[in-house]
């Protein structure tokens, strides 16, 4: 193993010793011998199966066969979840070939962070995680089940099914994808056509025809943000079939991996033959393997929240101490939009999971010696399936790289250091993500235009006050103001200004996401402006050093006169309310800092 990620594993195992020796002794609590709802009174289990057809209903009353839950985030307005619509009966089918049974356990909720970027109903998207893990558990908590299947992908559905699913941690459970689309148009001339609109040079409808070949079909947004990040990580964990997480939709091999996928968790059952719980999949070591995915292909910063808070409810803990060093270590092997010009199925056909973990298995950078779901072991994960006679065969991924300007050999990489960095200075810690920001931006040292909505930057744009160098600052965003939005309404209008020659970037205790691209961003900073954080004194003009290159983040003005300064009060009237907001103050203001995860504090500190 590379010293640096064994060290790094070695001091979050030591750190996590008492809270992840409760999460597993839980475990061993809620196991039982034998099919689960034979602890059920017969009233129970009659309502459990009055729905089901007849012969699937003789299978749940002989407690001989295992029930597995689906639990599913399917709605057809998200493109990457539509195809879960008709996942159930096949799953169900899938199920029935090997002996066993399905029920559809419940559904979450699903919001898509591309339909309300800049609009109020972003400011749920984050607080929706913990929607999503609360339904997952609802669904669960009938005791019906022996083991699950979780549909989903997006944003923050993936970390909510999983913090959902591990709190059930004594069930075997496998996510099951549905795959990115077929690529549209390239992503950088997405991103030239939002600047040129950004700049007045061409109309809406122009602008949404862009749009609409970019966003064409059902499946997966195709650049590396958070759904795909959440792909990647998945499978590298260990909680996907190898090779599965970006298969297209409609590939035929698609359909046969969703039903392998079904059979393969009825194998993971007590009453199968490789009983594999959850919450031993999911440890220190696999943590650890998804840091380093992330890292090595420049994978969403969102997901420095939201592996922190998936690996707190497997009581394992992790902060951004940990993904700094490991960042500093792990070499940079993929280059996918906006990291480069090539998206999500570029990046799959060049060689994709197979060639990307064999390299940092066989570099030392990822542990080998964990638990899957497909098995023990994570060199299982170096194949890729193939449909040969209506049947899959895992073979051997490539050895060599089929575009090596997407994805390098970790001898040969794209840089040294993965695509994630810590910034620390009297303004508190952020991260940044440097993969796509060229090293000649990762230094700005500039006045401040400070702001509190994202909407009001575009007026002091089209006034022509943002001609010049100058760090725009956005405060009151965090968890516990607003929910913390994602601020890519930004993004052309920053882009711009960097194209123009000036040196530019964002600091806010609100969220970038997968799709930071060449503007350097201090996003997640900590501590927010409603919890006391330096950022709510950050005036117009205050001079601000952003440097990715050593991890500074400092406010240059004398300690004397910001001692001496008030804080800016946030001003929550506006956003507390409209859109379904109201019902989310409670949850809101328990939400825990982006460092510790975000997570609504609950029993879980206490218990584990």
């Amino acid at each position: 193993m590379h010293a640096v990620v064994q060290s790094v594993t070695d001091r979050i195992i030591a750190r996590s010793k008492e809270t992840r020796a409760k999460y597993l002794a839980a475990l061993d609590e809620a196991k039982l011998n034998g099919v689960h709802r034979s602890s059920l009174s017969c009233g129970n289990l009659a309502h459990g199966f009055a729905a089901c057809q007849p012969d699937d209903k003789q299978s749940i009353k002989a407690l001989t066969k295992a029930n597995i839950g689906i639990v599913t985030a399917f709605n057809d307005m998200l493109s990457a979840h539509q195809p879960y619509e008709a996942y159930p009966a096949l799953l169900k089918q899938a199920c029935a070939e090997v002996g066993s049974v399905a029920q559809v356990a419940g559904g979450v909720p699903a919001m898509c962070d591309g339909v309300t970027q800049g609009q109020p109903g972003m400011e749920l998207s984050l607080l929706s995680r913990e929607v999503i893990a609360m339904s997952t558990a609802v669904g669960l908590s009938h005791n019906m089940f022996d083991g699950a299947l979780l549909l989903g992908i997006c944003d923050k559905i993936v970390p909510g099914l999983l913090i959902g699913a591990l709190s059930f941690g004594h069930l075997p459970m496998l996510f099951v994808p549905a795959g990115p689309m077929k690529s549209g148009i390239p992503n950088k001339e997405k991103a030239r056509i939002r600047q040129q609109f950004a700049q007045g040079k061409i109309d809406r409808a122009a602008l949404l025809e862009a749009e609409s070949q970019s966003y064409h079909s059902a499946g997966t947004c195709t650049f590396y943000g958070t759904a795909n990040s959440n792909q990647l990580m998945l499978e590298v964990m260990g909680l996907q079939l190898p090779g599965s997480s970006f298969v297209n939709p409609d590939d035929p091999l698609r359909e046969v991996l969703n039903k392998t996928a079904a059979k393969q968790v009825c194998r993971l059952t007590e009453m199968g033959t490789q009983y594999t719980p959850i919450g031993e999949v999911v440890n220190e070591k696999s943590i650890v393997n998804g840091i380093v995915a992330l890292l090595a292909t420049g994978g969403s910063t969102n997901l420095t929240m939201h592996i922190v808070a998936a690996a707190r409810a497997a009581g394992v803990i992790v902060n951004w101490d940990d993904f700094s060093e490991l960042s500093d270590a792990v070499p940079l092997l993929a280059r996918v939009y906006p990291n480069g010009h090539a998206d999500i199925n570029h990046f799959h056909a060049a060689g994709g999971m197979a060639f990307l973990v064999k390299e940092l298995l066989d570099a030392g950078l990822l542990h080998e010696d964990v638990n899957t779901v497909a098995g023990y072991g994570l060199r299982r994960y170096t194949q890729e399936p193939r449909l040969i006679d209506g049947e899959i065969k895992w073979v051997d991924g490539q050895g060599e790289s089929l575009d090596t300007e997407v994805l390098t050999k970790a001898e040969t990489p794209f840089q040294a250091n993965g695509g994630l960095k810590l910034l620390k200075g009297n303004l508190g810690r952020a991260v940044i993500k440097v993969s796509a920001v060229q090293e000649s931006h990762r230094f700005v040292e500039a006045p401040a235009v400070v702001i509190d909505d994202q909407n009001k930057l575009e007026a002091i744009f089209q006034a022509g006050d943002l001609e010049k160098d100058c760090v725009v600052v956005v405060k009151g965003q965090g968890p516990k103001a607003i929910g913390m939005p994602e601020l890519h309404k930004l993004t052309p209008i920053l882009g711009t200004l960097q194209d123009r020659g000036f040196k530019v970037a964002l600091l806010t205790d609100g969220r970038m996401s997968g799709a930071s691209g060449k503007v350097p961003a201090a996003i997640h900073l900590t501590p927010e402006a409603l919890d006391g954080g330096l950022i709510a004194k950050v005036q117009n003009g205050d001079l601000i050093r952003v440097d990715a290159l050593t991890g500074e983040l400092t406010l240059l003005v004398a300690d004397e006169e910001i001692a001496a300064r008030e804080a800016e009060k946030v001003d929550l009237r506006s956003t507390s309310y409209g859109m379904g907001r109201e019902l989310f103050g409670a949850l809101r203001s328990n939400l825990s800092s982006p460092e510790t995860g975000a997570r609504c504090t609950s029993a879980i500190d206490e218990n584990y």
